[in-house]
C-alpha cells in the first residue's frame, strides 16, 4: 500500500529556498526513509529534472542518466562523457533544477566524476541552475562532501539529511491511535522508515505485524540488515557480528570484542564505520564527552534494525514454539526501549547517565536546573507514580552527579507520556 505523501514541510521548505539561490545541495538518507519520494515530489513543483544512478560501467551510468534526461533538453547532441552532459545542460535556454539520485553508483564506477562537478560547480554559466546530489550512503556521502580532501568539499551550499519520520507522522500515516500503547509497539517494529509503514494494516495485531515483517514465510525484512550494509560499502563478517553481539546484550567495547574473541583495538576503525554509517549510535553519561570519560557504550541506532538483532535473530527458530503471551513480552520489552529513545529525542541535549550499579533513565536541563526523569513502559497509578519518584531521588543522590547538582527536579514518565511525542 503506497502511503500518501505527508510531514516533509521543513525538508521541502529548505529545498524551495535553495531552489531560489541556485547551486548545489547535497541530500542525504538511509534507504527507504522518504528520500526519493520526497526529491521527486518537489521536482514536480519545479519542473526539475531527474535521473537514478544505477549499478552499471560508467558508460552505462551516463546513457542511463542521458536517456532520463534527453526529452527535456533542448538538443540534439548525445554526450560521450559527463562533462558534456553538464555542457548540454548549460546550453539550454533556461535555468534549470537537476537530481542526480543514487550519486556514490556513479563514483564507484567513474571515480573521476567528483573532479567533474567540482570544476562544473566553480564555472558554470548559469549561476542560479541548482543541481542536486542525493545518495543513501551516509557514510560515502560524507567521505565525498565532508572531506577536506574530497573535490566537492565546501562546494555545497546546504547539506540536508532526511532523517527517520516522528512517531506522530507514523500515526498520522497509518492511521494509528498516538497514545495507544499497541500503536506504539507497531511504531517500534518499523521505526520512522516511510517505506516499512506501507506494510502495515489498520486493525492488524503487532504480532501479527511482526511475523509479515520478520517471522513469517518470506518475511519482508529477513534481509534488511545486508542491504543496509552493502550500501554503506561495510563488506565482511566482522561487522555483522558485532551488530550481533550489541543486539543481544554486549554494549560496552570490551564486551563486544570479548564476544567476538578479538583484541578490543581490532574494532576501533569498524566502530567509527557503523557509527558513520548510522547503524550504531554512541551513549555516553549525560554530562561527559568522549574525551572525559571511558564509559562509552554502544547501541543500535534504528528500531527496525534493533529488533531484527535484539528479538528476530536470537529467536526465529523458537518464535512459533513461543505463546502469543510470550510473542508480546518480547515485543513489549523491545517497545520500552524505543520509548524511552523517543522520550530522550524529545528534548535534545538529554541523556541517560549511569555509574557502577546506578542507573537514571532520562536527564536534562531546563529552565530551573536539572530534570531527572524514570521513564515506565507501562500506565502507572498515582501512588505508583510517587512511590517511584521517592525512589529515584533517593538514586540520584548516591550518584556523583547528584553531588555535583543537589538541586534537581525529578518526575516519572509513563505510558501516557505518548502524548509527547
Amino acid at each position: 500500500m503506497e502511503l500518501d505523501f505527508v510531514n516533509r514541510t521543513e525538508e521541502l521548505s529548505q529545498l524551495d529556498e535553495h531552489a531560489r539561490a541556485g547551486g548545489l545541495l547535497v541530500v542525504f538518507g538511509r534507504r527507504r526513509v522518504g528520500k526519493t519520494r520526497l526529491l521527486t515530489q518537489w521536482l514536480k513543483r519545479h519542473h526539475g529534472l531527474y535521473s537514478q544512478a544505477i549499478e552499471a560501467s560508467k558508460e552505462q551510468q551516463l546513457q542511463q542518466v542521458f536517456d532520463d534526461l534527453r526529452v527535456q533538453l533542448s538538443s540534439s547532441l548525445v554526450p560521450r562523457t559527463f562533462g558534456e552532459l553538464l555542457e548540454l545542460l548549460d546550453l539550454q535556454p533556461k535555468d534549470f533544477v537537476l537530481c542526480l539520485d543514487e550519486l556514490p553508483y556513479l563514483v564507484a564506477a567513474d571515480p573521476s566524476l567528483p573532479s567533474v562537478l567540482q570544476r562544473w560547480i566553480d564555472h558554470r554559466k548559469r549561476k542560479k541552475s541548482s543541481l542536486i546530489l542525493a545518495g543513501s550512503s551516509t557514510r560515502m556521502m560524507n567521505d565525498l562532501f565532508l572531506n577536506r580532501g574530497a573535490p566537492l568539499f565546501g562546494r555545497a551550499r546546504k547539506i540536508l539529511e532526511v532523517a527517520p519520520m516522528s512517531y506522530r507522522a507514523f500515526c498520522k500515516a497509518c492511521g494509528q491511535n498516538p497514545i495507544s500503547k499497541e500503536s506504539f509497539v507497531r511504531f517500534s517494529l518499523v521505526g520512522g522508515v516511510p517505506k516499512y509503514w506501507e506494510l502495515v494494516r489498520r486493525g492488524q495485531s503487532s504480532i501479527a505485524l511482526a511475523e509479515e515483517l520478520f517471522f513469517g514465510s518470506s518475511p519482508a525484512l529477513e534481509f534488511e540488515p545486508s542491504r543496509l550494509l552493502k550500501d554503506e560499502g561495510v563488506v565482511g563478517l566482522t561487522a555483522p557480528a558485532v551488530l550481533e553481539a550489541v543486539g543481544r546484550g554486549s554494549h560496552k567495547p570490551s564486551e563486544i570484542a570479548a564476544r567476538l574473541g578479538t583484541p578490543q583495538t581490532n574494532l576501533s576503525r569498524l566502530f567509527q564505520v557503523l557509527l558513520d554509517s548510522k547503524l550504531l549510535d554512541r551513549e555516553l553519561p549525560w554530562g561527559e564527552s568522549v574525551r572525559t570519560t571511558k564509559r562509552t557504550l554502544y547501541r543500535l541506532a534504528d528500531p527496525t534494525m534493533r529488533f531484527w538483532f535484539r528479538v528476530y535473530s536470537p529467536h526465529r527458530s523458537r518464535w512459533q514454539t513461543h505463546s502469543a503471551a510470550q510473542k508480546q513480552k518480547l515485543l513489549e520489552d523491545h517497545a520500552s526501549t524505543v520509548f524511552e529513545d523517543q522520550l530522550r529525542a524529545r528534548w535534545p541535549g538529554s541523556s541517560r547517565y549511569w555509574e557502577a550499579d546506578l542507573e537514571l533513565d532520562l536527564v536534562r536541563e531546563d529552565e530551573g536546573g536539572l530534570v531527572v526523569s524514570e521513564v515506565k513502559w507501562a500506565t502507572l497509578s498515582k501512588g505508583e507514580a510517587k512511590a517511584l519518584t521517592r525512589e529515584l531521588e533517593a538514586r540520584f543522590r548516591r550518584t556523583q552527579l547528584g553531588q555535583r547538582h543537589p538541586r534537581a527536579r525529578f518526575e516519572v514518565l509513563d505510558a501516557t507520556a505518548l502524548r509527547l511525542l
